[in-house]
């Protein structure tokens, strides 16, 4: 089977192609012959070399995949053999096979492709965390969602619509006709125009309730500045970091040296009656049983129509780098996924 390595912390060209024999579940996995694979941002920053929770090369990056059981461990049902599933996974998802707890598997509803499923839990789960489970977003409320376009930001702009939300989304100017159409009540270009003057004037100098901020450094301070009294950020990226194809140290500093310590401190967060949170999926892995009941309620809605995952991009997975210039530059509208070999070798 072929197995995309991180070789070393650099550009896209350090993604290589290797070979690698089929592997076993252990007792309580199953083996999921992958489909496909999404991109992740995180898989970026962890190519990068400025990811804490990446291993140290080489390793395979990858969290999330869709495929088909063909082999179970001890003690999982083997009437999963055969089922077309998802499934999250802690590393190791660029590749043609993969094993997974069974407590991440997830039955692939049939109205959902292959594409969509493959990237699907990370940025529904982390939009959920983030929306329902920590900012508790409500009918009504008004809700900032950063870089809206992308995998997280649809996520988000699905669960505000299914809510009853006002989104004010950031993107750049060609991607607001689509943000229109997904329900973005008010798409700002942040290239054109300061986010937070926009914000402002949009909501009548009263601010948002939610603000979700991927990009981390001054847009932290900024979207807390946009929050009204009561209102939430949630953290849930530091992009800013990764402003290039290689790694800047002088990125990684501008951020470290901009982020608002002062501002999010107990004392002054008590004066400024504005609540901050963080969202860290990958952190998430030790409380299986609740994340689970997350994915279900998510695939649910799936079902009924009130979520729709939008794939923006498709490569084999012979051209991971590829995805990963596409994500690196702000090029995509949705989901960017590879696909495995649709013959892949049993060996």
């Amino acid at each position: 089977m072929r197995q995309v390595w991180v070789t070393r912390a650099g550009g896209p060209e350090v993604l290589q192609v290797q070979r690698a024999p089929l592997p076993h579940p252990l007792p309580g996995e199953v083996r999921i012959r992958v489909a496909a694979m999404g991109v992740n941002f995180a898989d970026i920053m962890g190519r990068l070399g400025i990811y804490p929770d990446a291993p140290r090369p080489p390793y395979v990056p990858g969290y999330e995949v869709a495929g088909t059981v063909d082999c179970v461990g001890d003690g999982v049902d083997p009437a999963l053999v055969g089922q077309d599933v998802l499934a999250l996974t802690k590393f190791g998802g660029y590749s043609e096979a993969v094993c997974v707890p069974v407590l991440f598997v997830l039955r692939r509803p049939p109205g959902m492709t292959v594409e969509q499923a493959a990237g699907f839990l990370v940025p529904y789960l982390t939009a959920y965390a983030a929306l329902m489970a920590l900012a508790r977003v409500r009918t009504g409320d008004a809700v900032l969602v950063h870089a809206a376009a992308g995998g997280v930001g649809l996520a988000a702009v699905d669960l505000c619509r299914r809510v009853g939300a006002t989104v004010y989304g950031t993107a750049s100017a060609p991607k607001h006709d689509f943000l229109r159409e997904r329900g973005v009540a008010h798409p700002i270009d942040y290239r054109q125009v300061d986010f937070e003057r926009a914000v402002r004037e949009l909501t009548g100098g009263r601010g948002v309730d939610i603000a979700l901020d991927s990009i981390g450094g001054r847009s932290w301070l900024k979207s807390f500045r946009c929050l009204a009294p009561a209102g939430r950020i949630v953290l849930h990226g530091v992009s800013a970091m990764a402003p290039g194809p290689r790694r800047s140290l002088r990125a990684a500093a501008r951020v470290l040296l901009t982020t608002p310590w002062f501002a999010f401190n107990p004392i002054a967060l008590t004066s400024a009656n504005k609540g901050v949170m963080g969202v860290n999926l990958a952190h998430l892995w030790s409380h299986a049983a609740e994340v689970r009941t997350w994915a279900e309620t998510l695939l649910d809605w799936f079902e009924a129509g009130d979520l729709r995952p939008h794939v923006g991009g498709v490569f084999d997975l012979a051209d991971a780098a590829e995805a990963h210039r596409l994500l690196q530059q702000r090029r995509n509208i949705g989901k960017v996924v590879l696909r495995a070999a649709p013959d892949a070798p049993s060996d």
